[in-house]
């Protein structure tokens, strides 16, 4: 039927939607997808001085935005830890508490530096430990987070008088928290132990294409044991409806397997 002159036509585009109906923020998110996939592979091909050097600038680049927007969220207090005239007399201890104070509260600069240094050499040490060791584990996250406290320090002047013991504590406090996060990250991160109760039945229920059905199975404890024992009222009992059911039971009687 011919559209009045009043009515606006809808473009239709390849995939048979309308025009309006298109999400410009999915098909930006997928244009991300394959610009960052693309980018995997090219860097895959990299020697590994090139992908460490890659992976550690682009990760200081991340690691100095966040630290500019933090920055940004709180006013810069380090004016209230003025730094002293060369003349002034202070001792070790007191100027190195100084700079520490300085050094976390800093403003959106001091901040991005922070943050650039902490995330680009721990991003750089961990890229060179999996190239080396082919493994991503817990000793090559506690070695990449010592490295990035370390420099942290040295970097920021956080701690005390002594650059080099700071830069041990900070390292081995850096590696401690980092070991223990990733640990349990790890534990909560596996899998779900296998039920092996259900083995067999999980296997008859995914042949038959049923597979949605194996909680109501677990519900009423219908083991493999009671595999050759199932009748339909039992199937019935854990509201598996008649269609299921029957597909079930023809399946139990003409397997041998279950039988014997």
């Amino acid at each position: 039927m011919e559209q009045g002159k009043n009515q606006g036509t809808t473009l239709v585009i390849p995939n048979g939607l309308p025009q309006q109906f298109q999400n410009p923020i999915h098909e930006i998110q997928t244009r991300f997808k394959q610009l960052e996939s693309g980018f995997k592979l090219w860097l895959s091909k990299q020697t590994l001085p090139v992908e460490v050097a890659v992976v550690t600038a682009t990760s200081a680049g991340q690691g100095a935005a966040i630290g500019a927007f933090m920055g940004t969220l709180s006013p810069d207090a380090s004016s209230v830890f003025p730094t002293p005239p060369p003349s002034a007399s202070l001792n070790p201890q007191a100027m190195a508490s100084l700079k520490q104070a300085q050094a976390l509260a800093g403003g959106p600069f001091v901040q991005a530096r922070n943050f650039a240094v902490m995330t680009g050499v721990n991003a750089g040490i961990t890229c060179l430990l999996r190239r080396l060791r082919g493994k991503e584990d817990v000793q090559s996250s506690m070695m990449a987070a010592f490295g990035s406290g370390a420099m942290f320090s040295l970097v920021s002047g956080f701690g005390g008088p002594n650059q080099a013991t700071n830069a041990l504590t900070s390292g081995l406090f850096f590696a401690l928290v980092q070991g223990g996060l990733f640990q349990i990250g790890q534990k909560f991160s596996q899998p779900p132990t296998e039920d092996t109760r259900y083995i067999r039945t999980r296997n008859m229920l995914q042949n038959l294409g049923l597979q949605g059905y194996e909680k109501n199975f677990k519900k009423g404890l219908l083991t493999d044991n009671t595999l050759p024992l199932l009748t339909d009222s039992a199937l019935k009992d854990v509201k598996i409806p008649p269609g299921p059911r029957l597909l079930i039971l023809e399946h139990v009687e003409r397997d041998p397997e279950f039988k014997r």
